[in-house]
C-alpha cells in the first residue's frame, strides 16, 4: 500500500504519542522479531519499532527488510524509531482519501 503525503501526515500525528512496541536487540532482525512485528501490526495497525544499528546503511537495510517482510508501509523513520502502518480488513483508522 502506497501512502500519500497527506495520509502519512495524518498517521504521524496519531503515532506521535505511541511508544515503540518492538525493540531490535543485539541479535538484529530475526524470525522471532519479524513475527512479533507482524503480530503487533495485525493487532494495532500503526506501531513504532526501535531499530538499534551501528550506521545508516545497516539501519536502512533493516528497515527495508522489515517493510518487505511484513508488507507494511513506512510512515516515518526518525532517528532509530521506525513507524509502520498496515491496514487491517476492519480498520481502526479512516485515512484521508488519496487523490
Amino acid at each position: 500500500m502506497n501512502l500519500t503525503t497527506k495520509q502519512k501526515q495524518y498517521l504521524k500525528g496519531i503515532a506521535h504519542s505511541l511508544k515503540p512496541v518492538v525493540l531490535l536487540g543485539q541479535h538484529g532482525l530475526t524470525e522471532g522479531v519479524l513475527a512479533e512485528i507482524d503480530a503487533a501490526l495485525a493487532h494495532h495497525e500503526l506501531i513504532k519499532v526501535k531499530v538499534a544499528a551501528e550506521d545508516r546503511e545497516t539501519k536502512q537495510l533493516i528497515v527495508d527488510a522489515i517493510v518487505r517482510e511484513t508488507s507494511a508501509s513506512q510512515v516515518q523513520l526518525m532517528g532509530n524509531v521506525l513507524t509502520l502502518f498496515r491496514q487491517a480488513e476492519e480498520s481502526k483508522f479512516s485515512l484521508p482519501r488519496s487523490k
